[in-house]
């Protein structure tokens, strides 16, 4: 097996596992919370608020469901020809490429077979959207994705 294999079966499994945490936590608080009560976890913190989300981050095109998971599975099969066809240039890319697959997988499934998406975590401190392990999994990504491009920006200035 080459390594380039190796990498994207990486990539997968670890975006499996992000995607049970996802879907476990989710079916957790549905069943032992349920909707319209909060269950205070870190006071002054953390509550766990489960909400449907109809919308994408911030609540953005609620009206817009359909759209939306078209949208998520259209972005999950083109993350997962990119594991497949080109081989992440880096440990931040492998890392940033799993938690976003696995994020939107996570996001996905909630869409296509609720219409919504739960989001639980309610941070208390800040005025800030409730989210969930999905979400925090494509913002991971996104800093990885950050990390990748400075320490390629710093290799290329040093070859000058």
């Amino acid at each position: 097996m080459t390594s380039f294999n190796r990498k994207s079966i990486k990539i997968i499994t670890y975006s499996f596992y992000i995607v049970l945490l996802d879907q476990v936590s989710k079916f957790l608080v549905l069943n032992t919370l349920g909707f319209e009560r909060s269950k205070i976890i870190i006071p002054n913190l953390l509550n766990f608020t489960l909400v449907k989300n109809r919308g994408a981050a911030f609540s953005l095109l609620s009206n817009y469901t359909s759209l939306l998971t078209v949208i998520s599975i259209l972005a999950s099969l083109l993350l997962i020809t990119i594991i497949l066809k080109f081989p992440p240039r880096s440990h931040s890319n492998l890392i940033g490429l799993a938690y976003l697959l696995g994020g939107t997988l996570g996001n996905g499934i909630d869409r296509c077979f609720k219409g919504y998406v739960l989001d639980f975590l309610e941070l208390i401190p800040i005025n800030f959207p409730i989210f969930n392990v999905a979400d925090i999994s494509i913002n991971i990504a996104i800093i990885c994705f950050v990390i990748d491009i400075i320490k390629t920006k710093d290799k290329s200035e040093l070859k000058y």
